[in-house]
């Protein structure tokens, strides 16, 4: 069986470091000018630039991360996402914990817990599958040329503005109804820790074994 000469030609791979040269110019060029708006503002724009390369580069998507299990039986993006979370406790807890002895305000939402929240979370999840994203699986791609998170993009915008304007009705009839429920206050700081991480450390041990049976 003779194999055509086209299937043994291999296209060649555009040499895209000017290209990446030329962003970094860019880059650095816009941070320098947006300097005088606020000190603020330059490592905003350094943060989003380094956090969009990560996601990139990583493919990091929520949406993947409960999806693939059902659809693929991979497992990699949970135990990130479990991992991510474990890492954010230790940080939003170092900061609220100092601010509760320092005898300060705790830092940070407690919002009311109800039926609200299940609803909500069932329908994003919802969306966000068919979507093929969420936030920032969406504007990741959205930065690699894909036409359909572009459509996704635009009306998660629309949505938003919507949920911002009516907010005040919602919050009055759904939202304030719920318990507001922070664990150090009702467990005490260091069993509301070890309840947090055993409970992430029971999700990454069931997302690791599910994921190798799959393999």
């Amino acid at each position: 069986m003779e194999v055509s000469k086209g299937n043994k030609r291999k296209k060649k791979k555009a040499n895209q470091i000017p290209v990446g040269i030329g962003l970094l110019i860019i880059i650095i060029i816009l941070g320098y000018l947006i300097k005088n708006l606020g000190t603020k503002h330059p490592m905003s724009w350094l943060l989003g630039i380094l956090l969009g390369f990560t996601l990139r580069n990583s493919r990091f998507c929520f949406t993947a991360s409960l999806r693939d299990p059902v659809l693929t039986g991979g497992t990699s993006l949970s135990k990130a996402v479990i991992i991510t979370i474990a890492l954010a406790t230790i940080g939003f807890a170092a900061i609220q914990y100092g601010a509760y002895i320092e005898g300060t305000s705790i830092p940070g939402n407690i919002s009311p817990s109800g039926v609200h929240i299940a609803i909500g979370a069932f329908m994003f999840g919802i969306g966000m599958v068919i979507a093929g994203g969420c936030a920032s699986g969406t504007l990741m791609r959205v930065g690699e040329g894909f036409m359909m998170q572009w459509l996704s993009l635009i009306f998660f915008i629309i949505g938003s503005l919507w949920g911002a304007k009516h907010f005040g009705f919602w919050e009055n009839t759904f939202m304030n109804r719920g318990k507001e429920v922070f664990l150090p206050d009702v467990l005490g700081w260091f069993p509301a820790l070890i309840l947090q991480f055993g409970l992430l450390l029971s999700l990454y041990i069931l997302a690791d074994r599910f994921g190798n049976k799959n393999n």
